[in-house]
């Protein structure tokens, strides 16, 4: 639980480095409630704006944005 804690953490803040928050992002509860646990990150809901943000903010397969 603390890795999927941790990972949710890192990703929250790679995304306020670059001006995006995503106010839904968190673990999915349902996903590690089971006997055995597999946590799942939920990104949640954005806007059209957050998402071409997120889109240009990723690399392009020739390395460049």
């Amino acid at each position: 639980m603390k890795e999927a804690d941790e990972a949710v953490l890192e990703l929250r803040t790679a995304f306020a480095r670059i001006g995006i928050a995503l106010p839904s992002l968190r673990l999915d509860p349902i996903s590690y409630a089971r006997d055995k646990p597999c946590p799942l990150v939920e990104l949640g809901r954005c806007t059209v704006e957050t998402a071409q943000r997120i889109a240009a903010a990723l690399p392009r397969p020739d390395g460049g944005r």
